[in-house]
């Protein structure tokens, strides 16, 4: 089976996207199904590997499953040409994290930074599934053999240990691999897909840290669910410094406030951030905030109203989910049944 360019990408269905998630992964799965085939996952398997008082229990995951699914849709994905699903309706990801758990080391686990950070002093609490996350991670790219990944900076010790499962089944198993007509390696190393000036947003609070759902200041953050009054009035009210915009990109490194609202305008407007300096530099803030709120709202009031309009109806979201499932098994099915013979697993024919 030869290896077809694909790209795959998944969202936790953990409530209240916000900016950050679409800047620094939505707008970019947009412009991929233009150049690529795509896969976008809503991973609801990897959402349940933290205690359920996070992720909200079933009538959450459910109402959160189908917002993510509609911010899909309504940021411009097409569901009739690209394959968007969520992850437990496929059971080959399950399938092959477990074969892949047999072949990755505890030792590449135990380096993950992300588990540490997310299980804190406390880890003996933390679940099996949290600590094997990577692993599903790395099923969930390769059961599809996707060839690129849009990845956040957070991500990428990840896909590191994708590329080394993937090339550890693929010397284990070369003779194998050789013998059932395979040419080459089987699983391809994913490479991972770069995003534009503003993969990294930060919080409209505090420059020096990220834009997260779970701080406690709803002002931190612009929700893709927010309408137009409360996007502009939560940029107005972003922290910044009493300085002027500089003129170049160098007198925004000592400035993370600034540093991250000229990196939203010039995600949101497709520029450089050079060239947005270059229109607003030497300006106060009053006159760029307002600028960069009627940015905002043009191109993410339209996506909260469609939402809004999306989630009202269940029925359709779902349709799309389990449309896209069947057309994600049948190529996870292609995987599974290649991977059972390669290590040598009796199936049914």
């Amino acid at each position: 089976m030869a290896i077809t360019e694909r790209v795959f990408s998944g969202v936790q269905p953990t409530g209240n996207l916000h900016l950050g998630n679409y800047l620094g992964a939505i707008v970019n799965f947009v412009k991929l199904q233009q150049t690529h085939n795509c896969l976008y996952c809503v991973v609801d398997m990897h959402a349940i590997t933290v205690p359920v008082t996070v992720w909200g229990g079933p009538d959450e995951l459910r109402r959160n499953t189908r917002e993510v699914t509609a911010a899909f849709i309504a940021s411009g994905i097409d569901p009739k040409t690209q394959i968007i699903f969520n992850q437990s309706q496929v059971s080959g990801h399950a399938e092959l994290a477990w074969i892949f758990n047999c072949v990755a080391r505890l030792g590449w686990l135990n380096r993950m930074t992300q588990f540490k950070e997310k299980a804190g002093k406390d880890r003996e609490n933390a679940s099996v599934g949290l600590y094997d996350y990577p692993v599903l991670m790395a099923a969930d790219i390769l059961l599809y053999r996707a060839t690129h990944v849009p990845v956040g900076e957070d991500q990428k010790q990840h896909l590191e240990l994708c590329r080394d499962i993937a090339q550890k089944f693929n010397n284990d198993f070369s003779a194998s691999i050789a013998a059932q007509g395979h040419d080459g390696n089987y699983f391809p190393m994913p490479e991972p897909v770069t995003t534009g000036p503003a993969t990294r947003v930060m919080s409209l609070r505090d420059g020096t840290k990220k834009m997260s759902k779970s701080d406690a200041s709803d002002n931190s953050r612009i929700n893709l669910t927010d309408d137009a009054d409360t996007i502009a009035q939560k940029i107005r009210r972003a922290k910044t410094d009493p300085e002027p915009l500089p003129s170049e990109e160098e007198g925004l490194k000592p400035r993370p406030e600034a540093d991250n609202l000229v990196g939203i305008y010039a995600a949101l407007s497709d520029r450089p951030k050079a060239d947005v300096l270059r229109e607003f530099g030497g300006a106060q803030f009053s006159g760029f905030k307002t600028s960069l709120a009627d940015l905002a709202v043009e191109k993410l009031a339209p996506i909260a109203a469609e939402m809004k309009r999306l989630t009202a109806d269940p029925a359709y979201v779902d349709s799309v989910l389990i449309d896209g499932g069947e057309r994600a098994h049948a190529i996870a099915t292609e995987t599974i049944n290649a991977v059972k013979d390669i290590v040598g697993m009796v199936r049914k024919r």
